[in-house]
């Protein structure tokens, strides 16, 4: 029996230092920590060779998206070392110095690019990455701008507030003891009823999509490009470059879904009679609330499209899933470049 109690403490004793490890992970985040272990190694220790960076999801980025960088680093030995995060390797991101054009990049080596596709038009981004613990020791990467990138704009009403839960009912309280003499018997006290829960709230409505406006222009060229200006009241223009060969766009003015309704709470347990002779009786059981109603969905919104001739081949590029809403209406007209 000691010893079966000896491997149950000892299990016990290693699952609680494993919890504080990954705890001390947690909090420390916490390259220190991670490099004493030895999950990660610092550059400076390693006799890089040679190094490259790579896009391994994505060559390119599309406006408002982001895609993880991998550095591979050669040793003098042969080794191959490989950053943290996407590339699951050893090396830190904080040993490498990076320097972003048009795009921008974080302390976890994601590398994004501004939503708003006028910072970025005609350029191309750029990643200069160097080492400060080797010196000499560099790489460059360009990042090229993708518009063939099933972009969305989503306008739909917000979600109706879920409705609060009803409160449990009291129990009862049991009665009082009578006797169990035989020369002097006496009934136990019954017990009081549980009281009701009450009623779950019903769930608030969901709010309505708004009157949605599309401008639509090509830009034409060798490669055609769709230019497009998303409006809606209380909101700015939010603008969008697609590539209708393999890019679309899908703009949304759903109504927003109801709010889930509360549950009811439940009754309380009625008090257990008491003891005697006779025994009291037991108070019955309160009885459960209601559970409230789900909130109705909100109607979807207007989305209106203005387009220019020269757009009207590519129109099939523009996805406008207006759920439970009226047709989505089509003008025709000159629209000038929206940049």
């Amino acid at each position: 029996m000691s010893r079966v109690r000896s491997l149950v403490v000892s299990n016990v004793t290693k699952i609680v230092a494993g919890i504080g490890l990954v705890f001390l992970l947690g909090l420390s985040g916490c390259s220190k920590l991670q490099v004493r272990l030895g999950m990660r190694v610092p550059l400076a220790k390693i006799p890089i060779t040679s190094m490259e960076a790579s896009l391994p999801k994505d060559p390119g980025v599309a406006p408002g998206e982001k895609s993880p960088l991998v550095v591979t680093f050669t040793a003098s030995d042969g080794k191959v070392w490989v950053t943290a995060g996407q590339g699951k390797g050893k090396i830190l991101w904080k040993d490498l110095a990076i320097t972003p054009t048009v795009v921008a990049i974080n302390k976890s080596g994601i590398v994004s690019l501004p939503r708003d596709p006028r910072i970025s038009d005609g350029k191309i981004g750029h990643l200069a990455i160097t080492v400060p613990s080797h010196p000499g020791l560099n790489a460059e990467l360009d990042v090229p701008v993708r518009y063939d990138y099933p972009f969305v704009s989503n306008f739909s009403g917000t979600s109706g507030t879920s409705g609060f839960n009803g409160t449990d009912g009291m129990s009862g309280t049991s009665g009082g003891p009578g006797s169990l003499d035989p020369d002097h018997p006496s009934p136990g006290g019954n017990g009081s009823n549980g009281s009701n829960g009450s009623d779950g709230q019903d769930g608030g409505s969901g709010g309505d999509g708004p009157l949605v406006q599309l401008r639509v222009t090509l830009r034409s060229g060798s490669h055609p490009l769709l230019q497009v200006g998303v409006t809606s009241a209380g909101h700015k223009e939010r603008f969008y470059l697609v590539d209708p060969q393999g890019g679309s766009l899908t703009v949304r003015s759903n109504g927003g879904s109801g709010g889930s309704g509360g549950k009811g709470g439940q009754g309380g347990r009625g008090g257990a009679g008491g003891t005697g002779s006779p025994s009291g009786q037991s108070g019955s059981d309160g009885s459960s609330g209601r559970n409230g109603n789900d909130g109705s969905s909100g109607r979807a919104g207007s989305i209106t499209v203005t387009y220019d001739p020269q757009a009207k081949p590519f129109l099939a590029a523009i996805h406008l899933p207006n759920q439970g809403g009226p047709s989505p209406v089509f003008t025709e007209q000159s629209v000038p470049p929206l940049w």
